[in-house]
């Protein structure tokens, strides 16, 4: 069991760390003996523990915000400060730029006592609130600290018993998502819509074929759609911009994915800046599109909001989420942001408004982890609602205005973000619109691809819907003292479901005992934990 000492105005994000590291805890309370002793920013005091872990940047070396510290080579920033430690004897944590020892380890009477260099909850909170600069969008940042949090406890002789983000059965969950803004070029006539698509079709697709980026059937491809647009303005042509969702279950076969569709056409909706952008307005509805949105249900797809003012606008969230339950005929609706408008106060506007979830936090401009996890969190300050963060969207891989990647580039970042969950489990999301397996983005090829790699390495397909039902399952979950079961824990749940995987206990073996601590002192254990591995219903 870990006891938390923190301060009070950093209970709650205490609490939503211990969500995402599903561990044993509590606040640390008199008169009590904890395997663990977690401080930050406070002393232990009087009170006692086996290993007593201390972050602060207080003491020692101090150093401004934002360096970014070494853990295990993986590149660690700190949006807080840092300091590093004089007696600091261990090369677990080291400062970037100066290679400095962030950690001290140091045996006592009973116990082992390590100090780190940084206020942990501190960065959770920046984590869940501002987020990740473009820039480090590739770490995921708050996953590392809960891997060094686990190992500084195992290193030092402490197993832990932890109910991992990883669904029972795969290796890690997926989301396919697709954010409907275009689905007939047909109601896009002479507006900026159109005129993008013929220059992109004409123009864009012969500067890309000479820089080998797409090939001469590709281009070949959307020089014949665009020559054929007037035939389809005419209704002599089927419009290829409206047939996303044949196409989708084709490509997907049987895999279910998630569909955001826009409520009310011609509505660009409150500006996030000072300045009206009418280009936000969609040429369609959700009405116009029933008879899609019927059969992507019908194939098990999910359908939910494509918000326009729901992000700031209680009343208007409302009034677009019953839109999106009259047209589907369910109630539990979902929500991303058109644009993915998004500020500090939205989660609490979508809950108010009965929001079944949120996948808005994300990047426009490039990929990877806005708010440092590969995990379905719930944003501070709301009480229900859950975050499904937004990792991939095809126009940050593709546009040449954004990471301009060619499809070998894109391969190896999407590979690098697939490790990632393998590694670490969480649900990797990703946002592919409803135009870009169509001319003139013709993106269709790398999408199979992604499919195909996402299905080798054991992934849980699931709707957005789905994979936060799921993450609620494990939040739900409660710990028991119980002799009888490995690890001398058992996991009872409060809420769950018979369609959901199970939940999995993992038990992280020490790495050494206390005595053997005293031994080796501060140096690496020579071999680490392999994780027990069970199963509860």
């Amino acid at each position: 069991m870990i006891g938390v000492i923190a301060n009070q105005t950093e209970h709650e994000v205490v609490q939503e760390f211990f969500e995402l590291f599903k561990t044993p805890w509590e606040f640390a309370r008199e008169n009590t003996r904890y395997d663990v002793l977690l401080c930050c920013g406070e002393e232990a005091g009087e009170r006692t523990a086996r290993v007593v872990v201390i972050y602060s940047s207080e003491a020692g070396k101090r150093y401004g915000d934002g360096r970014a510290l070494v853990y295990r080579n993986h590149r660690l920033p700190i949006y807080g400060s840092t300091h590093t430690l004089s007696g600091g004897n261990s090369d677990l944590l080291l400062d970037e730029s100066s290679g400095e020892a962030a950690v001290q380890l140091e045996r006592f009477a009973n116990g082992v006592q390590c100090r780190v260099g940084y206020d942990l909850f501190g960065e959770v909170r920046a984590l869940l609130t501002s987020g990740q600069p473009p820039a480090n969008a590739g770490i995921p940042a708050l996953e590392l600290h809960i891997a060094l949090l686990r190992e500084l406890i195992t290193s030092c002789g402490i197993s832990l018993f932890e109910i991992p983000p990883v669904p029972g059965g795969s290796s890690f969950i997926v989301c396919l998502t697709h954010d409907v803004d275009h689905p007939s070029i047909r109601r896009h006539t002479l507006d900026h819509t159109a005129f993008g698509f013929l220059y992109r079709a004409i123009v864009g697709s012969l500067r890309d074929a000479r820089r080998g980026r797409i090939s001469l059937s590709n281009l070949a491809a959307n020089w014949k759609a665009a020559l054929k647009l007037p035939f389809v303005y005419l209704g002599l042509a089927k419009d290829f911009w409206l047939s996303f969702a044949d196409r989708y279950l084709e490509i997907e076969d049987g895999v279910p994915s998630t569909f955001f569709v826009i409520p009310f056409a011609g509505r660009p909706g409150k500006p996030a800046d000072a300045k009206r952008n009418e280009r936000r307005a969609a040429g369609y509805g959700a009405r116009d599109i029933k008879g899609a949105i019927d059969k992507l249900q019908q194939a098990g797809c999910e359908v939910g909001l494509h918000g326009i003012d729901a992000w700031t606008d209680p009343s208007a969230a409302r009034e677009e989420l019953r839109e999106i339950r009259q047209v589907t005929g369910r109630s539990n609706v979902g929500v991303r942001m058109h644009w993915l408008y998004f500020d500090q106060n939205s989660p609490g506007v979508l809950e108010e408004a009965g929001a079944a979830y949120d996948s808005t936090r994300g990047y426009n401009e490039t990929i990877g982890y806005r708010s440092g996890t590969t995990q379905i969190y719930k944003p501070l300050g709301a009480s229900r609602l859950l975050e499904l963060p937004m990792h991939v969207m095809d126009t940050a891989l593709f546009y040449p205005s954004y990471l301009d990647c060619s499809a070998v580039a894109a391969r190896e970042r999407l590979v690098r973000m697939i490790e990632n969950a393998a590694q670490m489990g969480g649900c990797l999301t990703i946002n592919w619109h409803d135009r870009s397996i169509a001319p003139e983005r013709l993106w269709d090829a790398p999408y199979r691809e992604l499919i195909r790699e996402l299905k080798s390495r054991g992934a849980w397909f699931a709707t957005a819907g789905q994979a936060a039902a799921w993450f609620q399952k494990r939040r739900s979950a409660a710990f028991e003292m119980d002799e009888t079961v490995p690890g001398g824990m058992r996991v009872v749940e409060t809420k769950s479901s018979d369609n959901l995987p199970a939940l999995r206990v993992r038990i992280h073996k020490a790495a050494r005992t206390l005595d053997e601590f005293a031994t080796t002192g501060s140096e690496r254990p020579v071999s680490e934990a392999t994780p027990d591995l069970l199963y509860c219903n």
